[in-house]
């Protein structure tokens, strides 16, 4: 019964694919894109205000609400501001991290880089929170160093703290993809660009940029993204509401289960757009 098994299975080589991928592709039909549908479909409901039941009928009440109260639309461009500015800062940052691992260190450095880098994602989450919290609160180690120096600033519960936080959370999401870019750069061109007398930025803007794009915004995604959603940082380190914070209060607090599905689609929409734009920029064709 085996051997005939495993003989039709060996003819038939779209039945073995699709028995092997059907169950995991059925799982992500289910859990992923019916959670997704379930939460799109929720987003067009609303509470009634007298009542506080949920009415399941279709309105748009929820994202006029959005559109039209300017506290809504301050915390989506708040959000977006500090996701641009945590994303922009990792790739500043992991760039030359990510270039001395792949191209210039030895075997032991580059292996003690990445450890270096990977370390801190064994830790805890929230104890990687706590420890910048205590690092950059008013009576930090950051504060305490400042006014060594005759500087009188305090940072913390500010959204400056929130962007320090959030940009050391994804450096090392940031700095992987663009380190496997980097690797994958041939020596062959750096060299061919050299003898053609092209000077270090030339062979960058040229050769390098090019080959590492993908590497770049498959770190992008990540910072960007992983910023939009998280409200744990902002309610730890920060004084300010973000995207999360209003989904976790319209769902643990205000109960207003719609509203928050509503709002939980800007980040989705924003992370389309912005998918949309790399797509059609050419990013993901070597990926």
């Amino acid at each position: 019964m085996r051997a005939h098994l495993s003989a039709f299975l060996f003819r038939h080589r779209l039945l073995k694919l699709a028995a092997l991928l059907g169950a995991p592709a059925g799982w992500f039909v289910v859990i992923y894109l019916g959670t997704l549908f379930l939460l799109f479909a929720t987003a067009f409901w609303h509470l009634d205000a007298f009542t506080g039941l949920v009415v399941k009928r279709f309105s748009l009440a929820n994202f006029q609400t959005i559109a039209h109260d300017p506290v809504y639309r301050t915390i989506i461009l708040r959000t977006l501001g500090i996701a641009l500015a945590v994303t922009l800062t990792d790739i500043v940052l992991a760039f030359p991290l990510s270039y001395y691992a792949a191209r210039q260190a030895p075997a032991r450095a580059r292996n003690a880089v990445l450890i270096a880098v990977v370390l801190p994602l064994w830790a805890n989450y929230l104890v990687r929170i706590f420890a910048w919290r205590l690092i950059l609160s008013p009576g930090g180690l950051l504060v305490w160093l400042f006014e060594k120096i005759g500087v009188h600033w305090s940072i913390g519960y500010s959204n400056v703290a929130v962007w320090i936080t959030f940009s050391y959370l994804w450096l090392p999401y940031v700095v992987l993809p663009m380190y496997a870019a980097l690797e994958r750069v041939p020596g062959s061109l750096l060299e061919a660009s050299s003898d053609l007398g092209a000077r270090g930025w030339k062979t960058f803007r040229s050769v390098v940029f090019p080959l590492i794009v993908p590497g770049i915004v498959a770190g992008s995604i990540f910072a960007f993204s992983l910023t939009l959603g998280d409200y744990i940082v902002v309610q730890l380190v920060g004084n300010s509401r973000f995207i999360g914070n209003v989904i976790y209060d319209n769902v643990g607090v205000a109960s207003n289960v719609p509203f928050a599905a509503a709002f939980a689609l800007m980040p989705v929409a924003i992370m389309s757009i912005y998918l949309f734009i790399a797509w059609r920029l050419g990013a993901f064709e070597a990926l």
